[in-house]
């Protein structure tokens, strides 16, 4: 990549400073002490030296090689992300159907803007998580939708797989889903159609902190915080499913199909003797005339979508701009489709941070930070569809000098309440006794504390490997960035295959070859997504778009900055 000093620009921007020195003092239109900013520093040509050069020859054999081996891996994605959207299999979505219902992300469809983007979070959830059985994106889909101009979360239950019913990732991925929301003040809309715990794994689902309860715990605190909450029962609503309506600010019932009840009727039959109907328990003209339990009856899943509009509508909450509006950004030089073929899917190539940047910031416009110093770590300022943020990058592994760098920068994201972003492909903390004895346990440390400190929104995007305690510099999932999404590439473990046979071997250990297929098993991206350990599998070329979403959201709710209290950095 070309150096600031080389560039043209950089050359006639100091031949006109040597020339405006020549000029007699009176003709001077600086101070001395102010010379470089006054001279030429507009808007315009600071844009200019801020330009990242791209290096990237897209008519070259490896970039077309690369752009190849990733679009195979992104047609297996795909696929993956289709039979996912499917949800149940085809006699359960043809009953699902009969009942003058609508399938969950055609209803998903229906509440949102027309025209607008929905973020869907984890679509991979359970992706053969359970030996046997099949839980489409965990039975459940949630995900960030304009409903009337307001950001919103929706958390839709899937009742063509499983009924509905909540497997342990189900509960991982509502749980999550309501995480995002809080923490962005985003009003939750729960599209309720579900049949309750998953009983044959209740023990997962059901007593611990973290389980099913957390639900109705997180609505009950997010109201509180004036956070909205409105619900949608257009099925079942069973046991403690029925406290989402009602602990909801707001609850839809859409009349002869959605029920609510804390027991349905063959609980109530062996417990009191009692033989009731579904709709005479617990349907939608009891609990909408009767009850109380609902403030709205709907004919259809149609009309119930509606009345749910018209509840946002009424919200008085922040609404986003008209998206007719000219638009106050620039789109990045350098197309983001061709992400692609700069990274390939050979991760033991070094990949330059700067060509990532250059593909999905504002006019490929970066203010690099201390580029000379602790160049493996890549730090610097740009935007995204106007929205200003600060970008950490690897570029290499972290050293004493890059993660210095790192810590310092994060410090001035805190204090200037720019959001962070982190582009993540990271083998590790450099190791041996050089390392040692320059500090690296400590200047690691102070990165770290800096990322796990700053009271800042974070973002992060793992593009390549994210291995050991490098995870935890860039703000891997335990240090709870708004979002983490990955890219098909990317590869989440301790270490990788090779280098834990390499310990175990130096420590005289026989490596069983089924231990290290099960690390490589686990290092992939369909494990760890499934697993909910990111937000979501997205192609390299969407990182701009989806990087947007997730900073609107970030900036939908409450920007009040929060004052950023550092833990000790040890000297």
């Amino acid at each position: 990549m070309a150096t600031a000093a080389s560039s043209p620009i950089w050359r006639d921007l100091r031949r006109r400073v040597c020339q405006n020195a020549r000029k007699p003092s009176s003709t001077r239109i600086y101070q001395p002490t102010r010379r470089f900013a006054a001279t030429y520093t507009s808007p315009h040509q600071a844009a200019k030296i801020s330009i990242i050069q791209s290096a990237v020859d897209t008519s070259s054999t490896a970039y077309r090689e690369n752009a190849e081996s990733m679009r195979q891996l992104m047609q297996k994605f795909s696929a993956l992300h289709e039979e996912a959207a499917k949800g149940g299999n085809a006699k359960a979505r043809e009953k699902h159907i009969a009942r003058g219902k609508m399938l969950v992300r055609d209803r998903v469809t229906a509440l949102t803007d027309p025209g607008t983007p929905f973020l869907e979070l984890s679509a991979l959830a359970g992706y053969q998580v359970y030996p046997g059985e099949e839980v489409p994106a965990g039975g459940i889909v949630t995900g960030i939708g304009t409903v009337e101009g307001v950001m919103c979360m929706i958390v839709a239950n899937d009742s063509t797989v499983k009924g509905g019913t909540y497997y342990p990732i189900t509960v991982k991925k509502h749980l999550r889903a309501q995480e995002i929301a809080q923490q962005n003040r985003l009003p939750c809309i729960y599209l309720v159609d579900s049949g309750g715990a998953n009983l044959p794994h209740q023990a997962d689902v059901f007593p611990d902190r973290d389980h099913f309860g957390r639900i109705f715990y997180n609505q009950a605190r997010m109201s509180g915080m004036g956070i909205p909450q409105l619900s949608v029962v257009m099925g079942p609503c069973t046991a403690g499913g029925a406290y989402v309506p009602s602990m909801s600010d707001e609850s839809i019932i859409v009349q002869e199909q959605g029920h609510i009840f804390l027991a349905g009727p063959p609980l109530v039959k062996a417990a009191t003797g009692e033989v009731v109907s579904a709709e005479d328990l617990g349907g939608g003209k009891l609990h909408s005339e009767i009850s109380g339990v609902t403030d709205y009856l709907a004919v259809d899943d149609a009309h119930a979508i509606v009345l749910a509009r018209r509840c946002v509508q009424n919200l008085n909450y922040s609404r986003h701009a008209n998206a007719s509006q000219t638009p106050r950004w620039k789109e990045p030089l350098y197309d983001p489709e061709e992400l692609g073929g700069v990274v390939g899917t050979n991760l033991k190539t070094q990949i330059d941070g700067h060509e990532i940047i250059a593909r999905i910031v504002d006019g490929s416009e970066f203010s690099e930070f201390k580029p000379l110093y602790g160049p493996t770590l890549i730090t610097g300022f740009a935007s995204i569809y106007g929205h200003p943020v600060g970008i950490v990058a690897n570029n290499g592994i972290l050293f004493s000098e890059s993660s210095l760098k790192g810590a310092h920068f994060i410090q001035l994201c805190a204090k200037r309440n720019i959001p962070l972003v982190f582009l993540q492909n990271i083998s590790g903390f450099m190791v041996g006794q050089e390392a040692e004895k320059g500090g690296i346990a400590k200047n690691g440390a102070k990165l770290v504390t800096a990322v796990a400190c700053a009271e800042v929104p974070k973002f992060t995007v793992v593009f390549g490997s994210s291995a050991g305690a490098g995870n935890y510099g860039m703000c891997g999932r335990a240090y709870s960035p708004r979002f983490l999404w990955a890219w098909p590439t990317a590869k989440t473990s301790v270490m990788g295959p090779e280098q834990l046979s390499a310990v175990m071997e130096a420590v005289g250990k026989t490596v069983d070859p089924k231990l290290k297929e099960r690390i490589e098993l686990e290092s992939e991206a369909t494990f760890a997504t499934a697993r909910l350990w990111d937000d979501g599998i997205i192609p390299p070329s969407h990182t701009r778009r989806v990087l947007g979403m997730g900073l609107q959201a970030a900036m939908s709710g409450s920007t009040e900055q929060k004052e950023t209290a550092f833990g000790v950095f040890r000297m």
